[in-house]
């Protein structure tokens, strides 16, 4: 087992970076040089009691020193981010952060439960008190994914971090660092968008039709959520051409219909209708940003009214349990419904929606989303 834990390679190695000789080492051990000898080789290993001694003097943790990495399961990592998850709405922010970063500290080396972390923290950094700690705990998120582009040999959960980081220097300001990590893969005409349809047709030539079928559906189901996200950037980019926004508004309205979406994903449909609301309102439209905040209303309700706000297919796409399954946390929302409120209030004070203030039915509605939403944490 120790041999497995590479304890005999870690003494080498820390000693060479000390630049001490197995005598020198001995003789702070109270050992002998042949001691040193054969714990490098392997043949013995240092008495039990020698561990913490021998870590303090390499300035090292026991865990560093006999190369042990605490891994969490799948399953164990989603269990412990809904458990964060909790904390972060029902304990002090301090006592849940506190509680988040000692399993960071137990789990450094545990790289797919680091990056969950990071995506807890940016889930929850704006519950910190001030700006510059909310800053600070981005920027501690952004070093954890630093830790897994560096030293995680799993290529899908380096590209996670690297995304990831790039979303944290955004919500930092940091564009430059954002362009340079996205940039090179970014390209719509790369080759690597094809990879899916390639797996497929994989999957189908094998023989594997069932698991050709599940693949193509649940890609079908992300390129459509992929589909209604890129259209709320495209009004948020072109929110001063009322025409073109207004046609982009016209076809994804149809899409969420005929999908169903505001059913099956309640949230994505509720990001659309939102950016809506408030295109329509800042071009003066007022009855079309009525009739959008009413539809992102609706949206918002279906996600307070369902006892966990789960991702889930439907009859149509009845094929995606194996996928959820397989997603870091499962079909959880990254963050307690709690939270809603709390979202509410800072939706509904957004700029474009100043011209209404005044207006009873823009205030109905604002009391609805934030009071009702309320309720969550009774």
């Amino acid at each position: 087992m120790m041999d497995k834990l590479n304890l005999s390679e870690n003494i080498i190695r820390l000693r060479h970076e000390k630049k001490l000789t197995q005598e020198e080492l001995a003789d702070f051990m109270g050992v002998t040089k042949a001691s040193v000898s054969k714990w490098e080789k392997g043949i013995h290993m240092p008495d039990l009691m020698l561990l913490p001694q021998l870590a303090t003097y390499f300035d090292v943790t026991v865990d560093e020193l006999i190369g042990y990495e605490a891994q969490l399961s799948g399953e164990q990592i989603r269990r412990q981010y809904a458990d964060l998850s909790q904390d972060f709405a029902a304990l002090p922010f301090a006592d849940a952060l506190e509680k988040a970063r000692a399993l960071a500290h137990k789990y450094y080396a545990c790289y797919p439960f680091l990056l969950q972390l990071s995506v807890l923290y940016w889930n929850h950094y704006m519950l910190a008190e001030t700006e510059e700690e909310r800053r600070l705990l981005l920027q501690e998120a952004v070093g954890w994914c630093d830790r897994i582009v560096e030293n995680c040999s799993d290529v899908g959960v380096c590209s996670d971090a690297v995304v990831l980081r790039a979303g944290l220097h955004l919500q930092l300001g940091q564009a430059a660092e954002a362009i340079e990590a996205l940039e090179p893969s970014a390209d719509p005409s790369r080759l690597a968008g094809q990879d899916g349809v390639l797996l497929v047709q994989a999957y189908q030539l094998s023989g594997d039709t069932e698991k050709a079928r599940s693949y193509a559906q649940a890609k079908y189901y992300v390129d459509l959520m992929n589909l209604v996200g890129d259209a709320i950037l495209s009004l948020s980019l072109n929110e001063n051409d009322i025409g073109y926004c207004e046609e982009t508004i016209r076809r994804i309205t149809g899409i969420l219909e005929l999908y169903h979406l505001e059913t099956l994903h309640p949230n994505t449909a509720a990001q659309f209708y939102f950016q809506s609301a408030i295109v329509y309102a800042a071009n003066g439209r007022e009855e079309e940003a009525f009739a959008a905040l009413h539809r992102f209303e609706k949206c918002v309700n279906r996600l307070l009214e369902a006892e966990h706000a789960q991702l889930h297919g439907d009859e149509y796409f009845h094929r995606l349990d194996t996928w959820i399954d397989c997603l870091p946390l499962g079909s959880m929302a990254p963050r307690d419904k709690s939270f809603i409120p709390q979202s509410m209030r800072v939706s509904m004070a957004h700029p474009a929606f100043s011209a209404l203030k005044e207006n009873m039915e823009f205030q109905r509605i604002v009391h609805r989303l934030t009071e009702g939403a309320s309720h969550v944490k009774d």
